[in-house]
């Protein structure tokens, strides 16, 4: 049985022992006050001290019901703590039940005892309200304790879903444990097989792509053996000089009689490189100096490069080449090339190739396609087919400063005459005229009349 319960049933005994005892029969009559105040205030005291107990029993309830609640709010618990919590809330469940039986029990009797009590003794009205008080109470801490036990058999109940739920979730859990660790198996197998396949794949994606990077190479290597063995069309070759072509103006001045004299003359010619410096190039016929005639010392000398609308750049010095000094380079910085926008040609590397080559006059004036066989009796100079005059373009015939590009679109050589090319292969500077204001300590003159010398003691053919 419940202390508690135990506590209250032993408190009421007492009083209605008190109550019922006849005081009058054990003692004489006294004149002193009725034990009634006394009796209150001794049932006051008890009351307060049942009401105590009944808040402790309240709060003992109230106890086992946050236990009850958290004991159903851990779903993380395993199924046998399930189970051992189901088996302890239903002993307390019973015992609960017990209580209550017991606190009916005990309403029925004290009910019994109040309606005994109030036909064998004359009760004073507050006795009976007290009583009546406490019979109140009973009832309603049995009402509260059946609404208790409802609310517990309720919360009872959705625990054991609860419980069936974590059940069928553990069982379903445990199927879907199987299920995923043979798919993990079967994956495991999956893997190592594509890991296999994988290697497999990378050996002859590797070797595919040595054999790619192989191809390209020879493709690239190809490719350009092709484009440097196909010659290039004579239009093309033509129109890419007629855009790349620059303009040169030649200005030399000397004191006379009759004042200064001045002579200038401009020329179209093209960019050319050995790799290491970029030249303009030209014949000695096509600037300021001539070997046909006397050479002047001339005490101003001035080169100019132009391109409209604006621009304006001077050239330091002409150099005449060792191979033939009728050829004339004059050095250009990278500068003046990017500023004039023009392309350079480089050397021919191989100028023997191609059998044809294309022929440039006067600058632009006129082109066209000419043979040219070597010369044994001449190194360093080939001789133009002139029978293939009729496939030139324009009212031309080959002349002394022509130009000679080879069908790869490079540079072959200059006409030093209308039967002989001379190769350029290098820059070398037989002599070199520098540009300025004073340049009487050059002796122009005398450098020109010796250079015309050595031409003139050529072979008849080269002339």
């Amino acid at each position: 049985m419940n202390k508690t319960l135990l506590l209250i049933i032993v408190d009421f005994l007492f009083l209605n022992l008190i109550a019922l005892t006849r005081w009058e029969r054990s003692e004489p009559v006294r004149t002193a006050q009725p034990p009634v105040p006394q009796l209150s205030a001794n049932a006051a005291t008890k009351d307060q001290d049942l009401v105590a107990t009944m808040r402790e029993s309240l709060s003992d309830e109230q106890t086992t019901r946050r236990q009850l609640e958290s004991k159903l709010a851990s779903d993380d618990q395993a199924l046998s703590a399930r189970e051992q919590s189901v088996n302890q809330l239903q002993s307390e469940r019973a015992k609960l039940s017990a209580n209550l039986v017991d606190s009916q029990k005990a309403a029925a009797d004290l009910n019994q005892r109040y309606t005994a009590a109030s036909q064998e003794a004359a009760m004073t009205k507050d006795q009976l309200a007290q009583l009546q008080r406490e019979l109140d109470e009973r009832r309603a801490e049995a009402d509260r304790q059946k609404r208790a036990l409802a609310e517990f058999e309720r919360q009872q109940a959705t625990s054991r879903k609860q419980i069936e739920g974590l059940t069928m979730a553990v069982v379903v859990g445990e199927q879907e444990k199987k299920q995923l660790q043979a798919q993990a198996a079967q994956l495991q197998d999956q893997v190592q097989t594509e890991r296999t396949e994988r290697m497999k794949v990378e050996q002859a994606t590797t070797q595919l792509a040595e054999g790619v990077g192989q191809l390209a190479v020879n493709s690239g290597q190809l490719t350009k053996e092709i484009r440097d063995n196909r010659p290039i069309s004579s239009n093309i070759l033509f129109n890419d000089f007629l855009a790349n072509r620059v303009q040169i103006t030649f200005a030399v001045a000397r004191k006379g009689l009759f004042g200064e004299k001045n002579r200038d003359k401009e020329s179209k010619t093209i960019f050319v490189t050995d790799g290491k410096q970029v030249y303009a190039l030209l014949d000695v016929e096509d600037t300021i100096f001539s070997f046909n005639a006397i050479g002047t010392d001339w005490e101003k000398f001035k080169i100019a490069f132009d391109r409209p609308p604006s621009y304006h750049s001077d050239g330091g010095k002409m150099e005449f080449m060792a191979f033939d000094t009728r050829v004339v380079a004059i050095p250009v910085d990278p500068r003046q090339v990017s500023a004039l926008g023009a392309k350079v040609y480089p050397l021919a590397i191989d100028p023997f190739k191609f059998p044809e080559a294309l022929l440039i006059s006067g600058g632009g004036k006129g082109y066209g396609d000419v043979g040219f066989k070597l010369d044994s009796a001449h190194p360093g100079y080939v001789r133009v087919d002139n029978r293939l005059l009729k496939r030139i373009f324009g009212d031309f015939a080959p002349s002394r400063g022509d130009l000679v590009l080879s069908k790869a679109g490079e540079l072959l050589g200059i006409m030093v005459n209308s039967d002989y090319c001379a190769l350029v292969k290098d820059f070398a500077p037989a002599e070199t005229f520098t540009t300025g204001d004073d340049t009487v300590g050059q002796h122009m003159g005398a450098v020109i009349d010796s250079m015309s010398a050595s031409v003139h003691a050529l072979p008849f053919e080269l002339q």
